[in-house]
Formats: C-alpha cells, sequence, structure tokens
C-alpha cells in the first residue's frame, strides 16, 4: 500500500469527513483547520470569521486502490463549487471551497479539473475553489472528529 496525502475544504467538515470515509481507498480522514493566520486554532476561533482558516479535511488514501482524480471527483460532488464562502446554510471565510495541494502533480490536476468543469457547463456559473499549497493542517478538536457517527447523524446535504 502506498499512502497519499490529499486536503480539501467544502464546507462544514463533519459531511466532508464522513463522505471521504465512504470512499474505497481512503485510510483516513480528518477534520480541521487550514490556510488561516493563527497557530493551532479553536473551532470558537474560526468561527469567529477572523482567523482565515477554512473548514478543512486531511485524507489520507491508497492510491494504488484509489487515484487523486478519482478524489477530486468525488470532492466536486459532494458541494457546490461555484459558491463563494458558502455552503447550504453555513457561510462564512471558513465555509469556502479550497483545494490544498501537496505536489506539482497534485496541483496540476486540480487546475486541470476546475478547467473541465468550468467548460463542461454542468454549472452555470464557474467554479470558485481555491486551488492552494497546502498550509499547515490543524486537527479540530476531539468532538469533530467522526461527528456523525459519534452522534448518530446522518449526512448533511448541500
Amino acid at each position: 500500500m502506498s499512502q497519499q496525502m490529499a486536503s480539501f475544504a467544502a464546507g462544514c467538515f463533519w459531511g466532508v469527513e464522513a463522505r471521504f470515509l465512504e470512499v474505497e481507498g481512503v485510510v483516513d480522514a480528518v477534520s480541521g483547520y487550514m490556510g488561516g493566520r493563527l497557530d493551532n486554532p479553536t473551532y470558537k476561533q474560526v468561527c469567529g470569521g477572523d482567523t482565515g482558516h477554512a473548514e478543512a479535511v486531511q485524507v489520507t488514501y491508497d492510491d494504488e486502490q484509489l487515484s487523486y482524480e478519482e478524489l477530486l471527483d468525488v470532492f466536486f460532488a459532494m458541494h457546490n463549487p461555484t459558491t463563494l464562502n458558502r455552503q447550504g446554510p453555513d457561510f462564512g471565510s471558513q465555509y469556502r471551497s479550497a483545494i490544498y495541494w501537496y505536489g506539482d502533480e497534485q496541483k496540476a490536476a486540480a487546475e486541470q479539473k476546475i478547467r473541465d468543469l468550468d467548460a463542461s457547463g454542468k454549472w452555470p456559473n464557474p467554479v470558485v475553489t481555491e486551488v492552494e499549497q497546502a498550509p499547515e493542517f490543524w486537527r479540530a478538536e476531539e468532538y469533530h472528529q467522526r461527528y456523525f457517527e459519534k452522534n448518530g447523524v446522518g449526512h448533511c446535504k448541500v
């Protein structure tokens, strides 16, 4: 098994984490925060909207079972990548759509996927997903990990 890392932001991290954990070839998915100005932020700080962090999920996957491009397909299928700083009822920069890449191949694949989606006409508006080199990942508080599983909640729908 060859494990790789990928990180995504697509709104509330509870649903993003739960969806990735359903994918065959995903070894782990962890909720956390990325892209902000504060070290080791708390949920309360991030929700305040002034740290610059996004609610993000760090995915560990077996690239012999699952390609990065397939992860991108899952990512874009689980949210609306054309709404700036909003997913469903959640709004604010912490709910932005973002892909955090760990190498030039991931960056190129993400940028190509966005071009393909825009050209396809699938969405009436252009994709606004940010594509950035992966900054520090800060693991969210333990009560956020496997939130749906721990609380007997199904998936949130966007």
